[in-house]
């Protein structure tokens, strides 16, 4: 389940091939390979969940979705189906089961940086505006709005909502500005966490919440539901976690 951590690891895992030319590709992704062979790769970036591959005159957007993946160097011909590969004379990378689209225009123009919570020009004070534009939106559906903080996943949501104590039926507009607040900071900060520990393998062991059955604090078992619009699960403890309202102001 890839979040904003997982897709800078990729990015990290394929700089090798930044400034080598494409030597052949191909897949079932309905898109016109012709444009990438012998295309030189200029950089790559990444917005969210989105990995983006720039070449001249041309983008390749990775989507990767809920359940995407990737491989690099594998050394024999992938069984699962491929939607891309890019083959370098220094190696090839696969894709998975994820979106992918030619991208013509300017992405400066397409992706807006500033709310991308891994990224250098992530502006929180932006993220805390567009949320409070949301007044009805329940908390649990408003982490996963990637317009607002792309890259968080389910997987940040929850663990992000038990670290801060809030409950994540709460809505936005119920929240204290305080409360708000530690909520953008703590979606960047554990990001930056999430992708030490995924970097040294032991992300799982560092779960409060996602996957847990007991809260560690109150000793209570979770409750399991599938909030809000989203309908993902989520796992919260009713005696920690403030369901906030205008009383508890």
């Amino acid at each position: 389940m890839p979040e904003g951590p997982t897709i800078v690891i990729l990015k990290e895992a394929v700089s090798k091939f930044k400034g080598k030319k494409v030597l052949e590709c191909g897949g079932n992704a309905a898109i016109d390979f012709s444009l990438f062979e012998n295309k030189t790769v200029k950089d790559f970036k990444t917005w969210g969940k989105h990995f983006i591959i720039c070449l001249k005159s041309t983008n390749i957007r990775i989507h990767f979705l809920l359940f995407g993946s990737y491989s690099i160097d594998e050394k024999i011909k992938p069984t699962r189906s491929v939607r891309l590969f890019l083959k370098f004379k220094n190696g090839t990378v696969y894709f998975y089961t994820c979106s992918i689209k030619v991208i013509d225009q300017d992405l400066e123009k397409i992706y807006d940086w500033t709310a991308d919570v891994m990224n250098k020009e992530f502006d929180p004070a932006k993220a805390r505006k567009k949320l409070r534009a949301k007044p009805g939106t329940l908390v649990c559906d408003a982490l996963l709005d990637q317009e607002i903080l792309a890259g968080v996943g389910n997987i940040i949501k929850n663990e992000v909502l038990y670290r801060i104590r809030l409950h994540p039926e709460t809505t936005i507009g119920n929240l204290p500005a305080r409360k708000l607040t530690e909520l953008v900071k703590e979606c960047r900060d554990y990001s930056f966490e999430f992708l030490r520990w995924k970097k040294a393998n032991e992300l799982k062991k560092h779960w409060l919440a996602y996957s847990k059955k007991v809260c560690s604090r109150c000793n209570l078992p979770f409750i399991k539901k599938y909030c809000g619009k989203t309908k993902r699960r989520t796992l919260f403890c009713e005696n920690c976690q403030i369901r906030y309202s205008k009383a508890t102001h």
